[in-house]
């Protein structure tokens, strides 16, 4: 299955949905600190509804220990900046989506970085000027990954 990554998520509430969402998947999640929250925040628990214990969550220190934890071959950045349509990607197993925070996105130094490691840039498609719930966003995209990938089940 692809690998979720949230850049320093702001809202327990979202981590929370997307952690639902990994455990119904099979979506390995991995959050990136700072966190704008506990792990143990109520909020975070009771939109995951108890299923932290079938999701992979892992927690790393910044960006580049990420990059060191997954070694990514394939990024894909989702963004409302971005030039190609996620819906026109071929999603291959182990790819990494990446998800910036609810209010700023992703910094200048890690969109730098992307751009050296071949990361390429997508955007969901929607009316302009608008954007979606982090949690949605990741929802849609993880969703469109499993149906390409057969919604093929990884043993956790």
């Amino acid at each position: 299955m692809v690998h979720v990554v949230l850049f320093r998520p702001e809202i327990a509430g979202n981590t929370g949905n997307v952690i639902r969402l990994c455990a119904n998947t099979g979506a390995i999640l991995h959050l990136i600190k700072p966190l704008a929250f506990e792990l143990e925040d109520k909020k975070l628990k009771r939109a995951g509804l108890d299923y932290h214990e079938w999701a992979r969550v892992h927690v790393h220190e910044s960006w580049a220990d990420c990059v060191a934890f997954i070694q990514p071959q394939r990024i894909f950045a989702f963004t409302t900046k971005g030039m190609q349509n996620s819906f026109n990607v071929k999603y291959q197993a182990n790819d990494v989506l990446l998800f910036g925070n609810e209010t700023r996105g992703l910094n200048d130094e890690v969109r730098a970085e992307l751009a050296l490691l071949n990361t390429q840039f997508v955007k969901l498609p929607m009316k302009e000027g608008r954007s979606l719930n982090l949690s949605n966003s990741v929802a849609v995209a993880v969703y469109e990954a499993w149906r390409q990938l057969d919604f093929a089940i990884i043993e956790q």
